[in-house]
């Protein structure tokens, strides 16, 4: 009896888990800007907007959330270290750092500038510069065209959140 109630417990939590790592289809909107909020970000300055299905079938993965932001890359200086998710970083790999997406989500970054896309996977935090929200690696950064440039607005779409959380550190 003691192991059942257990089994629902933790069914439980982990279904509020989920809630919570799963990004509102429905972002509130922020009376004082008038712009809805990133359901991954503490602050509400960046825009978040839910996609609406299309009919049309284009073969490409529907959005959880869109939002824009201002991107830079990172490459050489931290190629061969470890990433936040215990990976070792590879800047020809198609990877991303967002400071509060979960670990091994999955994003569609588009350079608003030339509309080039990449899909990327989370496994690393940052950026740690004020006014950024991801930081791609150099082999992202040179499909999107802005690698000799070093920043870009780009439009971020979340495809896919992990079902469960990725490790910190996983064992090589």
């Amino acid at each position: 009896m003691k192991a059942k109630a257990f089994v629902i417990l933790q069914s439980v939590f982990l279904g509020l888990g989920l809630l919570v790592l799963t990004p509102s289809m429905n972002p509130s909107v922020s009376p004082s800007t008038g712009r809805t909020s990133n359901p991954f970000h503490a602050d509400a300055g960046m825009e978040v907007t839910p996609r609406v299905v299309a009919d049309k079938n284009d073969g490409q993965p529907k959005p959880l959330a869109v939002w824009t932001c201002t991107t830079s890359w990172y490459g050489e200086d931290f190629d061969g270290k470890q990433t936040a998710n215990g990976e070792t970083y590879d800047m020809n790999a198609d990877t991303a750092a967002h400071p509060t997406l979960p670990l091994g989500s999955i994003v569609r970054v588009v350079n608003t500038r030339n509309h080039r896309s990449q899909i990327v996977r989370i496994n690393d935090r940052g950026p740690y510069v004020e006014g950024r929200e991801l930081d791609v690696s150099y082999e992202v950064a040179r499909k999107l065209g802005f690698d000799q440039h070093g920043l870009a607005k780009v439009r971020l779409e979340l495809l896919k959140v992990p079902s469960r959380p990725e490790p910190l550190h996983r064992e090589n």
